[in-house]
């Protein structure tokens, strides 16, 4: 299995640029796919900066319907229009960041325009592609919520209601030794993923590629770094290898870094993750 990133906020590899957002190629026995597209052509752009020829790419997931994962599929799509393209319904929702009453409130939902796209695909419930691929949501634990997600909301009949992100998928790779979760954000945190997924699955996954959701513009206050320090500690009671990225934020992740060491690794714009 290969697995390169094609987009992330942080600067990596020579020739990619960092854009808010995220994207990885993914190449397993069977498959050529992308989890996820980033926010923009940036995505395609740095495709070809790595040599990855996203005109071999048969299957891309949608890990939820926020601009930052989906808006680089419609590039995508003029490049290869024959790929199968996974999404949950609710993706199509209007999603919403801030607040109106503060004056923050910004739109960031998926371009409509992704909508008429060929070789869109609509899942429900868990699914299973072939016997590599398969993808899961039905995510409602609540240990650790990420607090960031009060902030996020979608807006039904007119309303603004507080996301419940049943948007948001997993995706799960198996290979023969190598089973691989991906999640976009993890919104719904982490802990409550990897429970739903012992659920399904009945184990742990060898790896785990995800943002958690913690990055903040204003310093944590304290209860917020116990939450980030107590999940670190859970983690850590895995078996799996953890690589994370994009939502997480730096200070996040070095907080983490401090408690699980060599079992949480950053992946930076254009690295290739080596399992």
């Amino acid at each position: 299995m290969r697995i390169i990133n094609l987009v992330e906020n942080t600067p990596g590899a020579a020739g990619c640029v960092p854009v808010h957002g995220l994207s990885f190629y993914i190449e397993t026995r069977r498959h050529h796919l992308l989890m996820d597209a980033g926010p923009s052509e940036q995505m395609v752009q740095n495709a070809c900066a790595l040599g990855v020829d996203l005109t071999k790419v048969d299957t891309v997931i949608l890990s939820h319907g926020h601009y930052d994962h989906a808006n680089g599929l419609t590039a995508f799509a003029a490049q290869n229009p024959e790929a199968k393209i996974y999404l949950r319904r609710t993706a199509e929702e209007p999603h919403f960041s801030g607040s109106a009453e503060e004056g923050t409130l910004h739109d960031i939902s998926m371009d409509l325009a992704i909508l008429s796209l060929p070789g869109l695909v609509w899942v429900e419930g868990e699914v299973t592609l072939d016997e590599e691929l398969s993808l899961f949501g039905g995510i409602t634990g609540r240990k650790f919520w990420p607090e960031s997600n009060r902030k996020l909301t979608r807006r039904f009949n007119g309303v603004f209601l507080q996301d419940s992100f049943a948007h948001e998928q997993c995706l799960v790779i198996r290979e023969p030794g190598n089973t691989v979760l991906l999640s976009g954000c993890a919104h719904n945190g982490i802990l409550n993923i990897l429970d739903r997924f012992r659920r399904l699955y009945g184990g742990w996954p060898d790896a785990v590629i995800s943002g958690f959701h913690m990055k903040k513009s204003t310093p944590y206050t304290r209860e917020e770094e116990e939450t980030i320090c107590a999940t670190a500690r859970q983690l850590c009671a895995c078996p799996s290898e953890f690589y994370t990225c994009h939502c997480t934020g730096l200070g996040a992740y070095e907080r983490m870094k401090a408690i699980m060491g060599e079992q949480l690794h950053y992946v930076h714009c254009g690295e290739e993750i080596k399992l």
